[in-house]
């Protein structure tokens, strides 16, 4: 007896073909898949952290067994690793490179600098944590973080990826070494309460600074 239901072309392929397996699936379930297991990472790497980055990528614990391919355009990546202490002055590039991700994407925020501005929080021109000016989706924290705390970071958004296809509501990870915003001692140049002052002394020391980074006053 023939059954109609498994007389399909498709069928008839996979019997001709030795080998070959044939999946049926919807269009967002592969899409979801493909999302949680082909993290593409863009590297913004600027300090010690950067290493243990690289290390991660390497061959003991190769994270591209997870899909994890690291390309240097922001425009093929989805995800984003912040690396390293990020300053005033890079925030605003650091923040259009972000924006030139394609959607979904997802930001992961490595060591402690990027977290929070660790030893450099009370420096003017360093900012106290990523997610002053961008969201940050997974917190790993160290100093530096070894290699494989950053791979269960990376296991981490895979959950995340994988409850958002099961309908779980999305729900981003709390800052964990503070709960409140933390500001340098020392305000910014963006700061309205800064102090003028503190402004013309840095100033003062940098026109009076030598080659060899002394400051040497001038007659």
């Amino acid at each position: 007896m023939k059954h109609e239901a498994y007389d399909h072309p498709a069928f008839q392929l996979v019997e001709r073909v030795p080998g070959l397996d044939l999946a049926l699936l919807k269009a967002d379930d592969l899409l979801h898949w493909g999302a949680e297991n082909s993290l593409w990472i863009f590297p913004m790497g600027t300090s010690c952290c950067a290493i243990e980055f690289m290390a991660a990528a390497a061959s003991r614990l190769d994270m591209d067994r997870f899909g994890t391919i690291v390309r240097g355009s922001p425009r093929q990546c989805d995800v984003m690793v912040i690396a390293g202490t990020i300053t005033v002055k890079m925030a605003p590039r650091v923040l259009k490179l972000w924006e030139q991700m394609p959607e979904p994407k997802w930001a992961i925020a490595m060591g402690s600098c990027a977290i929070s501005g660790d030893f450099y929080r009370d420096i003017y021109s360093v900012v106290p944590g990523v997610d002053t000016f961008m969201p940050v989706d997974v917190y790993v924290p160290g100093c530096p973080p070894s290699p494989d705390a950053l791979v269960d970071g990376v296991r981490r958004l895979q959950e995340k990826i994988r409850a958002a296809r099961a309908g779980t509501p999305f729900v981003r990870e709390a800052r964990p070494e503070a709960a409140t915003m933390i500001r340098p001692e020392i305000k910014r140049l963006s700061d309205p309460d800064r102090d003028p002052a503190i402004t013309q002394a840095q100033c003062k020391a940098v026109l009076n600074m030598d080659k060899g980074g002394r400051e040497t006053p001038r007659s």
